[in-house]
């Protein structure tokens, strides 16, 4: 049977809906990873591990931040820039977008690992590599 193309697709169909992305950072929130202005990719998935960046939905708010979750279990986004505060997560209504797996700034491209396991690193463990041919 034929799908009415009048008819809107259902959530969550649709091979458009598995692809990724790209959005361009607007502010200083990310900064200095991720500059203003610069085009991140992103990987649409609802599921992230502490370190990763994302693209999520807290309470029909859209934010990119970085996900972190404590060994008490308490979950947060935060901005690489210290001067905008971390949003709390515990206890609101919030679902991960996407992950972001690369970043463009005037053509030079660093794409996003993320690894397995705790990190002693500050913002988590994470894989960067420049592709950009220099």
């Amino acid at each position: 049977m034929a799908r009415d193309p009048n008819e809107p697709m259902p959530d969550g169909s649709g091979c458009a809906l598995q692809e990724p992305f790209a959005l361009q950072v607007l502010g200083a929130d990310m900064e200095p990873e991720f500059p203003d202005k610069c085009v991140v990719i992103i990987e649409p998935t609802e599921f992230c591990r502490s370190g990763m960046y994302v693209f999520a939905e807290v309470e029909g708010v859209r934010w990119f931040r970085q996900y972190l979750r404590d060994e008490q279990g308490r979950e947060r986004l935060v901005a690489l820039n210290d001067i905008f505060p971390a949003i709390e997560l515990n206890g609101l209504d919030w679902k991960v977008l996407g992950v972001i797996i690369q970043r463009n700034i005037r053509r030079k491209i660093k794409t996003y690992e993320y690894a397995d396991g705790p990190s002693n690193q500050p913002h988590g463990s994470i894989n960067a590599v420049d592709i950009t041919a220099s």
